[in-house]
């Protein structure tokens, strides 16, 4: 008795003093226009003050957990960008509202229930990050300014935050994911938490792990395994591949413009690739590029925000080319209805138009990238007690699952179980080799036919994988 009374009482000591350090709003949604009827799930709603002065406000989507929400593991959810909506993953893949495309004829799209929600296995937080992303906002032109490793931070201040202000979540197993540039938000979170709990700040977060999506990790190693990639997907010949690698030393990104050689084998391997889609191979291309004769590598560098909407997407009429990026146009729709924001308890005058990804971070104040590489905090995971999952799709060549393979390689981890088949339906599903070193355990699974990002053409797999994961079975 004494134990339970001690425990509610710290629990009433930390949300007393969150509420004198920091405001929030919350808000538990039960109708959405364009589903009908009242929704069958917990989804709440809210922003959360970070930075100084709190000039940095965060607006966030909790849906949860339809298993066990009070013992199934919490997720903080990122989506890629930087400065693409969480909004377009809830609606397209791993939410637990997906757009009813079939039915969604008239000017608002119909909802419909995702039978393949990751909600079903774990309470997800998805978050709209840094300020200007999605619904997010900052109160000043200045708190518009941000880069890698202060969004970490504030990331980790508003999970402090909001698990203050919901206690119950507290001892809930804490996982952080995300996908595409997620790779290098999450782990830096992810170094934050760590640091958080060495130093014994509260909220002490049981953190367990990390999931990570088509994961952009290494500038390096990611973009330039993209000739290696394409070359052993068949896009390019034995021997121009070879020319290449002879004369560009393999390395395809510091190209000696004085080498005649290897700026004309990447000029030919240009014409080969320049009209290939980045994040599926195999899919329409549907962007109109302009290149100066200068731009050799022009293909090889685009921005890693993949889900920026192209100018051309205007419309929710169907082109005569299918191209994946028309998917996306009604969730922009849907977001950008004033009912919709009503009922989403979106405040009023903080945005001019919702979009899928905000290449600018809205006011055209610039995100400087200042980390190239976070394979070096993957390395300093390996003493903790903890489980990753990292996956790829195998036919994504923005992020290559040979340039993941290549940085998991350099963790020189022990291996636990080699590279086997994995299945769904008792259908190969992808390829999954485990390492293990004592209490850190690194689970790898690429997913055939799987693209930029992979739950968007495979969420029937992706469902069976997660849950899997978090079960802590094989794959």
């Amino acid at each position: 008795m004494s134990f339970l009374l001690a425990k509610l009482l710290a629990v009433l000591l930390i949300l007393l003093v969150s509420f004198t350090t920091f405001c929030l709003s919350q808000n538990v949604i039960e109708y959405l226009p364009g589903f009908p009827g009242k929704l069958p799930f917990k989804l709440e709603t809210g922003y959360i003050g970070v930075g100084e002065e709190e000039e940095v406000q965060l607006f966030y989507y909790f849906i949860e957990s339809e298993n066990n929400p009070e013992n199934d593991p919490l997720m903080l959810w990122h989506t890629g960008g930087p400065g693409c909506g969480c909004l377009s993953g809830i609606t397209n893949n791993i939410g637990h509202l997906i757009i009813d495309r079939a039915n969604s004829n008239g000017s608002l799209p119909t909802l419909m229930l995702n039978k393949h929600a990751w909600t079903k296995v774990v309470n997800m937080i998805f978050l709209d990050q840094p300020a200007g992303t999605g619904f997010s906002y900052a109160k000043t032109s200045k708190a518009y300014y941000t880069n890698d490793t202060l969004s970490a931070s504030f990331n980790y201040d508003f999970l402090r935050k909001w698990l203050i202000n919901h206690p119950k979540y507290i001892e809930n197993p804490l996982y952080i994911g995300g996908d595409s540039y997620s790779g290098i938000i999450v782990p830096l979170i992810i170094n934050e938490v760590y640091n958080g709990i060495e130093a014994g700040s509260k909220p002490l977060l049981n953190m367990k792990g990390f999931i990570l999506g088509n994961p952009y990790t290494d500038n390096y190693i990611d973009i330039n395994g993209r000739i290696p990639y394409a070359h052993r997907m068949g896009l390019l010949s034995d021997t121009l591949y070879e020319s290449a690698k002879v004369n560009c030393r393999g390395d395809y990104m510091s190209v000696d413009l004085e080498s005649v050689l290897c700026l004309s084998d990447l000029e030919r391997i240009n014409q080969c690739l320049d009209k290939i889609n980045l994040d599926h191979i195999l899919e329409p291309w549907c962007q109109s590029l302009l290149k100066g004769k200068q731009d050799v590598l022009s293909w090889q560098n685009p921005s890693y925000d993949q889900e920026n909407p192209r100018n051309y997407l205007q419309s929710v009429v169907a082109p005569l080319v299918k191209c994946h990026n028309f998917l996306y146009l009604p969730c922009q729709t849907w977001a950008n209805d004033k009912f919709v924001q009503k009922a989403l308890h979106i405040r009023e005058d903080t945005l001019t138009k919702w979009v899928r990804c905000n290449k600018t971070i809205q006011h055209g104040m610039p995100y400087t990238k200042n980390v190239q590489s976070t394979v070096n905090y993957h390395q300093d995971f390996i003493p903790k007690s903890c489980r990753a999952l990292i996956y790829s799709g195998d036919h994504d060549m923005r992020v290559p699952h040979t340039s993941t393979e290549k940085w998991i390689e350099s963790l020189k981890l022990p291996i636990l179980s080699e590279w086997r088949p994995w299945f769904v339906d008792s259908q190969i599903a992808g390829y999954t080799m485990t390492y293990r070193y004592i209490d850190y355990e690194l689970t790898y699974a690429t997913v055939k036919g799987g693209g930029h990002v992979a739950p968007e053409y495979k969420p029937k797999e992706f469902l069976a994988m997660i849950s899997r994961w978090f079960e802590q079975s094989s794959l």
